[in-house]
């Protein structure tokens, strides 16, 4: 990952940067990244919470229950909804992040699936992918 990566919601208002190296991109099959996706999955590109620096905009947050019954507090913009990132009430080290909100997303390569126990069955998960059927 080149140094550092902007991103920021759909209509502009939060922006952020990212610098150093992301620890993981997992896909998430879980029903509350369904529902927050909209979709069959979401993603999340775990870094280290000093690497996230917000330079515009101020995200208002909720919290809720994940799958795994830990809490996560959930970032997003005030005026358009986007979801910027999770912060894990359990790991105060690291932010999970919504790659698709990043400017550049080529280079995305996800090395893990997790929750595939609740994966729409119509959704191929790559031959050789690491695979958890629940929380790893």
């Amino acid at each position: 990952m080149g140094d550092p990566r902007e991103g920021g919601c759909q209509c502009g208002e939060v922006r952020y940067q990212l610098e150093g190296e992301p620890l993981a991109l997992v896909v998430c099959h879980c029903t509350a990244c369904q529902r927050q996706s909209g979709s069959a999955f979401g993603m999340s590109l775990i870094v280290p919470k000093d690497a996230f620096h917000l330079v515009a905009g101020a995200p208002k947050n909720f919290t809720r229950s994940a799958d795994s019954g830990r809490s996560v507090r959930c970032m997003f913009c005030p005026s358009c909804g986007t979801r910027i990132y999770h912060e894990p009430i359990s790991s105060m080290n690291s932010l999970n992040v919504k790659p698709g909100t990043l400017d550049d997303t080529s280079w995305l390569a996800p090395g893990l699936q997790v929750w595939t126990r609740s994966k729409q069955p119509w959704t191929p998960i790559p031959e050789g992918a690491r695979c958890f059927e629940g929380q790893p």
